[in-house]
């Protein structure tokens, strides 16, 4: 939903976690968020979200007054879970607006 978003608390680092019925293969993951500086994307392929490991960890651009869109290519990539860490940002507060998972 385009009018819904989730937001940090105002401390980082700050995460959440996007879990799917099963163990899935992802080519593309793409983020649309709010001044975010630094994110990092892990993946679990447990049963249950734990035992992550880091997949990709970027420093994305300063967006002023629009929505940073952000996509990582993960080839031959397995996930049950995936967690967005947000270890940084250019403000107090961020917003994640839309991840998108491509894949089968």
């Amino acid at each position: 939903n385009s009018e819904t978003f989730w937001t940090t608390t105002g401390m980082f680092p700050q995460e959440f976690i996007i879990g799917f019925p099963k163990c899935v293969k992802i080519s593309k993951v793409a983020i649309q968020c709010y001044l975010v500086r630094t994110l990092r994307i892990e993946r679990s392929i447990s049963k249950d979200p734990v035992g992550f490991e880091q997949c990709v960890e970027k420093d994305l651009q300063h967006t002023e007054g629009q929505l940073q869109m952000e996509e990582f290519p993960l080839p031959e990539f397995q996930a049950t879970y995936l967690r967005f860490i947000i270890k940084s940002a250019f403000d107090h507060f961020v917003s994640v607006h839309r991840v998108i998972a491509e894949g089968t």
